[in-house]
This record gives structure tokens, C-alpha cells and sequence, in this order.
């Protein structure tokens, strides 16, 4: 039930496309989990389909990775600045947040392990959206929320390019 909850969601968001076996296809892993609450009774097992980006070669596989993270200097420096003005700061999650990213070059991952087509075992299916474990993925990401942020009326900080700022 849980793999079928994760590949429901991998395959509305990727819109994949199933690909004749293709040599260099990533392979892909389930990671399995148990979410807790606060007294350590677990409420819900998580699966989580993951590709094993090792196996990825730069410059074939991917070219460019780096995503900007933001130094807590400028979060607490923010946060203070915030406080001291009496703004209104929101704080967000983004379930499944990788696979929102859109990847730009070709990658193949092989069918996951308990989902093999049987009518089609030599076929693979080409990713278009990120999926964890790619080296690709949180640039894609960052790139995703960045655009979104842009074109909602939010700017980017002068001197902290990851700070995201709406003037209303």
C-alpha cells in the first residue's frame, strides 16, 4: 500500500514515459520508514522511491549540481531584523519537495523493484521530474521555487541571493 501511495505520486508528477532499455538507466531503491509521533508510536510507514545516484557519471548524467543554501548568519539576522520591525515572517514545508523540479538533461531509471512491467521487462522510464538521490535534484528544486518566487511578486536579496523578499 505504501509503494503504491509513493509510485502514485512519482508518476503524476514525473508523467513518465516508458524508454526501450537504455544502457546507462539508474537503478532505484525503495527507503523505507517509520513516521513517530511524540511519544514514539509509530503512526505511519513511509516508502520513498529513491535513484542511486552514484551511479551517475558528470558531464554524461548531469552537468551542473550546485544549489545555494542559506547561512544561518543571515536567517538569524533576518529573523532579528523581522522581530525588531514586527514583520510577519511564514514558514513553509513543501512535502516532497524534489519532486516539483524539473530536470533538464536525459536520465533513465530502471522499473522499480515490485513494479516491473511484465509485458515490457526490457523497458525503462525516462525522468522529467527530479527524483530523490539524483545529483541533479535539489539545483532542480531551487530553481523550481526560485522561478515561482520571482514571479510572484518577491525579489531577491542583494546581498543573500537565497532570501526571498515581498514588498507589499
Amino acid at each position: 500500500e505504501v509503494w503504491q501511495e509513493e509510485l502514485g505520486i512519482k508518476v503524476e508528477y514525473h508523467r513518465c514515459s516508458m524508454k526501450t532499455f537504455i544502457p546507462r538507466a539508474i537503478g532505484t531503491k525503495w527507503v523505507y520508514r517509520n513516521k513517530k509521533d511524540e511519544r514514539g508510536i509509530v503512526v505511519r510507514n513511509k516508502a520513498r522511491l529513491v535513484a542511486q545516484g552514484h551511479t551517475q557519471e558528470e558531464g554524461i548524467d548531469y552537468e551542473e549540481v550546485f544549489a545555494p543554501v542559506e547561512r544561518i548568519e543571515a536567517i538569524r539576522l533576518f529573523l532579528a531584523y523581522a522581530s525588531f520591525m514586527s514583520f510577519l515572517v511564514y514558514q513553509m514545508d513543501v512535502k516532497s519537495a524534489f519532486l516539483y523540479g524539473t530536470i533538464e538533461e536525459e536520465v533513465y531509471v530502471c522499473q522499480p523493484q515490485g513494479f516491473e512491467d511484465p509485458e515490457h521487462p526490457d523497458k525503462v522510464y525516462k525522468v522529467v521530474k527530479a527524483l530523490y538521490g539524483l545529483h541533479q535534484a535539489p539545483r532542480a528544486w531551487y530553481e523550481t521555487l526560485a522561478t515561482y518566487l520571482l514571479e510572484n511578486r518577491f525579489q531577491r536579496g542583494t546581498i543573500d541571493q537565497t532570501l526571498f523578499i515581498n514588498k507589499q
